[in-house]
């Protein structure tokens, strides 16, 4: 079943095999229909409701290496980053930034699997298979969110 679901970063296009999800994509395109547990999920994340989804998720396609990353990006806790070059280093390489960088742009489940989170050295904001734009709100949601959450409001 592919849903799409309207969010403030534009339409997302989920694709959803029972209660699994099998795949997000930005700027997608079709009627709107925000049934299931994934759209009901998303629009709480980007209400700033909900933190950590809780969505069966299979991780189509990809090499070994890819997979790696992604079970690495998915362990990133919501409202923190992380550089390139942190994720290469916990797989035992820190040259491999930039095999990082293209295993985040593969990412076939992203938000859900936050790839966004995933920053430049320094907290520099690169690369992001659904823009910067995107990159810049999710980021910002999640910081707001997580302040507004320490302050108690």
């Amino acid at each position: 079943m592919h849903l799409v679901v309207e969010s403030p970063i534009g339409p997302l296009g989920v694709s959803v095999e029972g209660e699994t999800v099998v795949g997000v994509r930005f700027a997608a395109s079709g009627p709107v229909d925000g049934n299931g547990p994934a759209a009901d999920q998303l629009r709480a994340y980007f209400a700033g409701e909900l933190t950590d989804f809780a969505l069966p998720v299979e991780m189509r396609g990809g090499s070994d290496f890819e997979r790696s990353v992604w079970a690495e990006i998915a362990k990133i806790p919501y409202g923190e980053m992380v550089t390139y070059g942190d994720i290469a280093t916990t797989l035992g390489d820190v040259g491999l930034s930039r095999a990082v960088g293209t295993a985040c742009n593969h990412n076939p489940v992203p938000v859900i699997v936050p790839c966004h989170r995933v920053v430049g050295a320094g907290g520099k904001m690169v690369g992001f298979g659904g823009g910067l734009e995107r990159k810049r709100k999710l980021l910002e949601l999640e910081a707001r969110v997580a302040l507004e959450r320490s302050w108690g409001i």
